[in-house]
């Protein structure tokens, strides 16, 4: 049983002809016959009977055409409902984010929608996981902050929908003090050689450094795994490790006793996207919420 099917019921009992209810519904009577035919074959009890050349509708016809009608009602209420929903900019709009996009965006993003006549009501929690986990916390948030590598295989489309935040560069850091320090940039044979504070294994930085250590062909040695980027640029900062941090995202850390170098020869740049549900993508508030987003991350960019 179907609304439409229920709609046809009705606009029969309305109308008092198949002809007319194809008139009605813009469809053709044969149409209106085979979806007729397909409601009855739901129900034992006959829903039409003949009258002469006519179909009209038995009494329990013309019950299931009344309940049809609050059915139909029902529906019309739900779409308006969620027209409503939908086309609310004061929403609200629940947001992870992984821990570095975090301090750098998230501030920024409520005063970028406190300066909005009407914004949404954004709800911020963290949610720093594997590259692989982040299409899932789209059942638990309207909106996720995720990062891939580049060259890594891209989000999966289905049920998921992904919006380009921006394209990352990851640059090797080293203490104040360190002879690398003076250079302008570096390549994999420069830092091969010495040990390494990295991400655990599935983040970005030891990706980097796989790459690292395969460009060179030889392994480099990890001595720490910290996910916190303040706490690897202490780390790196005390000397006697390098480093990698993103180059627009861990801007909060004190760089002060550390120097930022690009790496070449080595694709080391990571996609920051906003994942998301197709559905909440039409809704005013998570729209706004996302070019916000946008906006405030371009002009950390630039």
């Amino acid at each position: 049983m179907e609304l439409h099917q229920l709609q046809m019921l009705r606009e029969l009992g309305a109308l008092g002809s198949v002809t007319a209810v194809a008139e009605a519904l813009h469809v053709t009577p044969s149409a209106v016959s085979q979806h007729l035919a397909a409601l009855q074959r739901d129900f034992r009890t006959p829903l039409t009977r003949k009258d002469g050349r006519r179909l009209t509708l038995t009494a329990a016809g013309e019950v299931l055409a009344t309940a049809g009608a609050e059915a139909i009602d029902a529906m019309a209420a739900a779409r308006s409902s969620l027209d409503d929903f939908e086309n609310d900019s004061t929403g609200v709009v629940t947001i992870s984010g992984f821990h570095s996009v975090g301090q750098a965006l998230f501030g920024s993003l409520i005063r970028e929608l406190d300066d909005s006549p009407a914004p949404p009501t954004v709800q911020l929690t963290d949610e720093d996981v594997a590259q692989s986990e982040f299409p899932a916390l789209t059942a638990r948030y309207d909106l996720v902050l995720a990062h891939r590598m580049e060259h890594s295989p891209p989000w999966p489309t289905d049920g998921v929908r992904s919006l380009a935040l921006v394209r990352e560069p990851l640059d090797v850091a080293v203490a104040a003090s360190h002879p690398l320090a003076a250079r302008g940039q570096v390549t994999s044979f420069d830092v091969v050689d010495s040990p390494w504070v990295t991400s655990r294994i599935g983040y970005s930085p030891d990706d980097v450094l796989r790459a690292v250590s395969a460009v060179a062909g030889r392994p480099v040695e990890i001595r720490h795994r910290i996910n916190d980027y303040g706490a690897v640029a202490a780390v790196v900062a005390a000397g006697g490790v390098l480093g990698m941090l993103p180059r627009y995202t861990s801007r909060t850390v004190d760089d002060r006793d550390i120097v930022r170098l690009p790496l070449r020869g080595v694709s080391t740049h990571r996609m920051i996207d906003v994942l998301a549900r197709p559905e909440n993508l039409r809704r005013q508030s998570v729209r706004l919420v996302v070019e916000a987003l946008q906006r405030v991350m371009a002009r950390l960019r630039g």
